[in-house]
């Protein structure tokens, strides 16, 4: 059994998903303790159990001490199994978290998973759903992740009751090596559910006036009124085209008493910030990225906008499992631009 000290880095819940994923892939007992000691509550909460009994029932694993508010989990992989599975994870628990655990296992399983989850489908510190479809899907296509997903009904904060259906296609990863140049102009999808039509048009107008000012113009854009149980919006800015990249996207939630206006600034500013890195893959995918490529045979590399605690720890916790080693070359602090990761596995 390996040991993992869920304190280490960035302290979140990061480091327990991958920890169970890598265990899962590679058949290796874990022992996670201090899990999510740099949060507030520390100990797992309502996703992060979902996103464990999600692997866990795609390995046939058992696992101990498995709670709300627990600090340590042991796991015990067994084989893993192409399965049908549905799972709430309550409230507006963050689904695209459980998918980031769940679709690396899955693709290991001889015939496709299903899986369909309900939850929060654009919610805060998570991938907004639009997110997961544009920019990481094509991403993970890359390195050979294959999978379907349909957003049946949005889930926000705090109601939650989004519906995400993914189908994973059997598949084995491997290394990439992203050396795009391309700047593809940016898109945007603008999203409301229950609020009027104008809120994601006042969104969109924000994100490209802003983009405009840095000298961007909108490639694309997409005004959506989705299905949901209670009021919300979201956007992402972004320029994924195709599974060689670049993959930057920023997303941006609306909550009440927040102007559509700012919504779209935010979304704007942060993909402007991104792209003049020069950099082909976004700071968020970066460490997403690190799980997949860790268990890949060869060596794999992208350039990330800036060097983010969730990263490091990732980096960490994934070599710490499978062996694997990496390096990241360019300053981890200050301005600079576009530093290289590399993954050796």
């Amino acid at each position: 059994m390996i040991e993992v000290d869920g304190s280490v880095g960035e302290g979140g819940g990061q480091v327990l998903r991958t920890a169970v994923t890598m265990s899962a892939i590679l058949g290796v007992p874990v022992h996670v303790n201090n899990i999510r000691f740099g949060r507030n509550p520390p100990g797992l909460r309502n996703q992060h159990i979902s996103a464990i009994k999600c692997v866990a029932m795609l390995c046939n694993a058992n696992v101990e001490n498995l709670h709300i508010g627990s600090n340590s989990i042991s796991f015990f992989p067994k084989n893993i199994e192409s399965a049908e599975i549905k799972l709430d994870v309550g409230t507006a628990g963050s689904i695209t978290l459980v998918l980031q655990s769940a679709i690396p296992v899955a693709t290991y399983a001889d015939k496709d998973v299903k899986l369909e989850i309900v939850g929060g489908t654009d919610v805060n510190w998570s991938p907004t759903a639009d997110y997961f479809e544009r920019i990481v899907r094509p991403a993970y296509r890359g390195l050979g992740i294959s999978f379907e997903m349909e957003i049946v009904r949005r889930g926000y904060y705090p109601q939650g009751c989004g519906i995400m259906r993914i189908v994973v296609h059997p598949s084995r990863i491997h290394t990439i090596n992203l050396n795009s140049t391309i700047k593809p102009e940016p898109k945007v999808i603008s999203v409301c559910s229950q609020l009027p039509k104008a809120v994601a048009e006042r969104q969109l107008s924000s994100a490209a006036d802003y983009l405009r000012d840095q000298g961007m113009e909108v490639g694309s854009s997409v005004i959506q009124v989705s299905e949901a149980n209670s009021p919300g919006s979201s956007i992402l800015v972004y320029n994924s085209t195709n599974e060689n990249g670049p993959f930057i996207g920023t997303d941006a939630l609306g909550e009440k008493g927040k102007l559509a206006e700012q919504v779209g600034f935010e979304a704007g500013a942060s993909f402007a910030r991104e792209y003049k890195t020069g950099a082909n893959v976004d700071s968020h995918l970066g460490d997403m990225l690190v799980t997949p490529l860790s268990l890949a045979k060869g060596i794999s590399s992208y350039k990330v906008p800036f060097i983010t605690p969730h990263l490091v720890t990732n980096l960490y916790v994934a070599s710490l499992l499978s062996g694997s080693r990496y390096r990241i070359e360019g300053e981890i602090t200050g301005n600079y631009s576009a530093p290289l990761v590399t993954i050796i596995s």
